[in-house]
């Protein structure tokens, strides 16, 4: 069984998905996929460096200064712009249901790599927390059609962010364990700020100061200040527990999405999301009980 600190980790890690996936649905028409990736990441890096400046970490070699980058424009450049470009395409339910078979391809992924065994436990857990998300996003990700774009551009786009994410989800530990988490989430980060500055580029942020509204402003700030500790409690998790037992948590995402509608947007509260949640909780509780984890 994983210490309790990673997991709570990766159930915040979880939470703050779901909240910056409010955010983006609000702010993503009036920026670009990858224009909101690097002012994301961007701000993120920064709520980063005090703690860098503060704490003592080691410096990485340079030998693994490549793989990490590369993790980092996996994990927090690819994931997001295709989830982004996803939620242009297709309905936010849809995308986040899709999005939601990361755990489930983490733990395929993990398995086949000799990183981890299949357990009854996991597989019941990944499966019921997949339902739950499912449950709790209604008929709307399934039969709500795009108002524009292409709907199999927007299913590939959410399905390729998953198993991008699940890719990279498997592979932190050993760095986590070398040099602690902070260095290897800022300089993964960093690295990701730069591939996503040429897309950013590419979109024409750079060409004229942003024209962003207060709302859209502050909605930027949030998602990149959450996204800046999220990522970070992320990477700490992946790099101290099993990544099938910290992806599971994503299955909080979408639910808090939901929850956070009727919070701050007054939406009524659904009883799908409530049901999904309970899906979720119980997927949980199966997968981290005492001996899920034994062969």
């Amino acid at each position: 069984m994983s210490r309790p600190g990673p997991l709570w980790a990766a159930a915040g890690t979880g939470i703050q998905v779901g909240a910056a996936m409010v955010a983006t649905r609000y702010v993503v028409d009036a920026a670009g996929p990858g224009s909101l990736g690097f002012l994301r990441y961007l701000i993120g890096l920064v709520c980063l460096v005090p703690a860098l400046w503060l704490r003592p970490w080691r410096t990485i070699a340079p030998r693994d200064l490549v793989p990490i980058g590369l993790l980092g424009i996996g994990q927090f450049a690819a994931l997001i712009v295709l989830l982004n470009y996803s939620l242009l395409h297709i309905p936010a339910a849809r995308a986040s249901l899709l999005f939601s078979t990361f755990p489930l391809m983490t733990m395929t992924l993990s398995a086949l790599l000799g990183r981890e065994r299949f357990t009854p436990a996991k597989i019941a857990g990944a499966l019921l927390t997949f339902a739950g998300v499912a449950i709790a996003l209604g008929g709307a990700a399934i039969t709500a059609e795009p108002q524009h774009g292409s709907a199999w551009l927007g299913t590939a786009a959410a399905l390729a962010s998953a198993f991008c994410g699940a890719v990279c989800s498997i592979s932190y530990a050993p760095y986590v364990a070398r040099y602690s988490a902070l260095p290897v989430t800022a300089f993964a980060m960093f690295v990701a700020v730069l591939a996503l500055a040429g897309i950013a580029g590419a979109e024409g942020l750079f060409a004229t100061w942003p024209a962003f509204t207060a709302g859209e402003a502050a909605a930027i700030v949030f998602i990149g200040v959450s996204s800046g500790i999220g990522f970070f409690l992320w990477v700490y998790a992946l790099g101290n527990a099993p990544p099938t037992l910290v992806t599971i948590f994503l299955g909080l995402g979408p639910v808090t999405a939901a929850l956070g509608g009727t919070a701050l947007l007054g939406e009524p509260l659904p009883v799908a999301a409530l049901l999904g949640l309970a899906c979720v909780l119980a997927g949980l509780w199966i997968a981290l009980k005492p001996g899920a984890q034994a062969d």
